[in-house]
């Protein structure tokens, strides 16, 4: 209990009008305690316009039309979104999400039977199946790195598994999906940066929750999506390709007439720039309503921002650890605004549905998402609480409140 009364005189007692803007902002705050964050967050007015405004506007005109009309605003949504992690705009590609994203940078390396890819235990499932994928069509050799005593890659390890294998490339999830575990995404850069090997980093959960620097994190790909915890829609995201990929001539195995030009019969030029990873086709209203998230973000001061979300979920395991039968399930010595736990004898999944009746939203993970990270845990599957800093505490006292009887209830 003292470490949340030092928590609570601290950074969570921010300014109350700075609070009720960022709720103002925030329509699903009316009427609904959103905590899961790590899913989709609740997007705020300006997002929401940007979206409806170029909707109605593809309604008046036609779809070419509006974003034609819309080419200022959706040049200003690439500027903005490279600004948030210290980029250029020549450096950002729109994609459907961060799995796109990472399959695009993927698809940029010449694979070999006998290739090595390094990666680590706690991966986002997707990013696994994908080089599951590649290990079984083209004979590359999967590679994952020990973890720290204390959960999160050992960048010793990493050190030691790139001097002897030189691998094709490291691709790591900076967060996994399935805890707060924050994995040291700037050690693995300089370590791959130091023996010339090319880094993808999934920053899917990082991107909106704490500031992201792409200059202090050495990477060549950054794959990320708008509806975490930047607070964008859903079925959006980007990839980041570092001016050193774009020198190398790094280029999708699958450009279209998009991010490249076919110049004659058996020729193609490609973009110069990281566009050439996107398509044709994908929503322009999206793409506004990411570059809105962006911007919003980029005009909070994220560090601060961040800290609360973090200190509300070290709220939550506080208080989750007084409650009998209530398992935290959270490894590493640096933990974000994740919260996993278990209870005995509940399935995440009806917890999830439990609380949603009470308008609590929270969300489950089974151990497909994380399958070596569940195993090492002993769960089967987990509850996963995600405040952001447009919560409050009160809603973190209610979540506690309703939890309690769901446990109760239970024995």
């Amino acid at each position: 209990m003292n470490r949340i009364s030092v928590m609570q005189n601290s950074s969570l007692k921010i300014s109350p009008s700075l609070l009720n803007r960022w709720r103002h902002d925030t329509p699903g705050c009316s009427h609904r305690n959103h905590l899961n964050n790590a899913g989709a967050a609740l997007m705020p007015q300006p997002v929401i316009a940007a979206i409806h405004n170029h909707i109605n506007l593809e309604a008046e005109i036609g779809g070419y039309e509006a974003a034609d009309a819309a080419e200022e605003s959706i040049a200003e949504s690439y500027s903005q979104i490279a600004t948030l992690i210290g980029a250029k705009s020549r450096n950002i590609a729109m994609v459907e999400n961060a799995t796109v994203a990472t399959s695009q940078a993927l698809s940029a390396f010449s694979f070999q039977p006998g290739d090595v890819i390094v990666t680590t235990n706690v991966d986002y499932s997707s990013n696994q199946i994908m080089l599951l994928s590649l290990a079984e069509r083209f004979g590359i050799n999967i590679v994952r790195a020990d973890d720290l005593p204390n959960g999160g890659v050992d960048p010793n390890s990493v050190d030691r598994l790139l001097k002897k294998h030189r691998p094709k490339l490291m691709l790591m999830s900076w967060i996994p999906t399935n805890s707060g575990l924050i994995q040291d995404a700037k050690a693995v850069g300089e370590l791959c940066k130091t023996h010339g090997v090319p880094f993808v980093l999934d920053a899917c959960q990082a991107i909106g929750q704490f500031p992201v620097d792409i200059n202090e994190i050495p990477c060549d790909f950054l794959a990320a999506t708008a509806r975490k915890f930047l607070r964008g829609p859903r079925g959006i995201g980007f990839l980041y390709v570092s001016d050193d990929a774009l020198d190398k001539d790094y280029r999708p195995l699958f450009p279209d007439t998009h991010g490249a030009a076919w110049t004659e019969p058996d020729e193609y030029e490609l973009e110069p720039d990281a566009r050439r990873f996107e398509n044709w086709e994908f929503s322009y209203a999206l793409l506004l309503g990411m570059g809105a998230a962006a911007k919003y973000a980029n005009e909070l001061n994220l560090k601060s921002a961040g800290k609360r979300a973090f200190e509300l979920a070290d709220m939550v395991r506080n208080k989750l650890r007084e409650f009998p039968g209530v398992t935290i399930r959270d490894r590493g010595d640096h933990l974000c605004a994740i919260v996993s736990a278990t209870v005995d004898g509940r399935n995440p999944d009806d917890l999830v549905q439990q609380l949603r009746k009470k308008k609590i939203n929270t969300s489950a993970a089974s151990r497909t998402a994380g399958v070596i990270d569940m195993r090492a845990k002993g769960a089967d599957a987990i509850l996963r609480i995600s405040p952001h800093y447009y919560n409050t505490e009160e809603e973190i006292e209610r979540l506690m409140e309703v939890l309690e009887s769901l446990v109760a209830g239970s024995r």
